[in-house]
């Protein structure tokens, strides 16, 4: 049973993405249905790491000794004025870390 969940679950994902990279199928989504999926990814991103950044185990992080919670506010200030990703993951891993020793 397991072993069947897997192979649907999988197929189910392969004939998803398929649909959208097959070159020769003729699907195309409305400008409506692109605007409403260009959230998804923020809205995944903050949905994981939320929890992460403000709870250590099943307590709340203090404001003033959580290192996760200046490495994040550090990262968004970073990508709105580099717009470079990779920039901008360096130098807030950098700061997360600078925050953990000091911290």
């Amino acid at each position: 049973m397991i072993w069947l969940t897997i192979v649907l679950m999988g197929a189910i994902v392969f004939f998803n993405r398929y649909c959208f990279l097959a070159p020769k199928l003729p699907v195309r989504l409305s400008p409506r249905i692109r605007t409403l999926l260009s959230f998804s990814v923020p809205a995944v991103l903050t949905a994981i790491c939320g929890p992460i950044i403000a709870f250590s185990a099943d307590e709340w992080r203090p404001v003033a000794e959580n290192p996760y919670l200046f490495g994040a506010l550090f990262a968004i200030v970073l990508a709105f004025f580099l717009r470079n990703m990779l920039a901008v993951v360096v130098l807030s891993m950098l700061m997360f870390i600078l925050m953990r020793v000091v911290l």
